[in-house]
């Protein structure tokens, strides 16, 4: 099965109503439980592209985890290497790794700790309470990466 096949799309309701107001409160400062506008160059047209993020912060390291998988910002991200995040005037320029599969676990079941109720729909069942063998299984299909703020 393709990476494409894992894509789940947002719908309505996320696509009009909540990112847009996540990311007008992210632009005006207020971060809703570590949330970033991601500015990141297209990796055919050269112009930056926005989307609301959720940071993760784990043991002093920062990463982004796609929650819907390989779209179209991950292939931006890994085309470009890094890019900006955004918290109202604040901007920080990264640089970005991709996190291996074998890495992932941990990350993913930090990432459902804090945002299940946002985004657990995208994980097909699994949670934060979920056994490590179905954390691998789903791996494959969320994109990680670790950033690096550029001082």
């Amino acid at each position: 099965m393709s990476a494409q096949a894992h894509v789940k799309k947002p719908g309505w309701i996320t696509n009009k109503v909540f990112n847009p107001f996540v990311a007008f409160l992210t632009r005006r400062g207020l971060s809703v439980w570590g949330s970033r506008v991601l500015a990141v160059r297209g990796r055919k047209s050269g112009e930056w592209r926005t989307t609301p993020v959720n940071l993760l912060t784990v043991d002093g390291r920062q990463y982004l985890v796609a929650p819907r998988g390989h779209v179209q910002w991950t292939h931006n991200m890994r085309a470009a290497g890094g890019g900006r995040l955004l918290l109202g005037k604040r901007v920080d320029t990264f640089t970005a790794e991709e996190v291996a599969d074998s890495e992932k676990p941990e990350l993913l079941r930090a990432y459902l700790k804090r945002w299940k109720a946002e985004v657990g729909v995208f994980f097909n069942g699994v949670g934060p309470d979920s056994p490590e063998e179905d954390l691998r299984r789903i791996a494959p299909n969320h994109p990680v990466f670790r950033v690096t703020i550029e001082p």
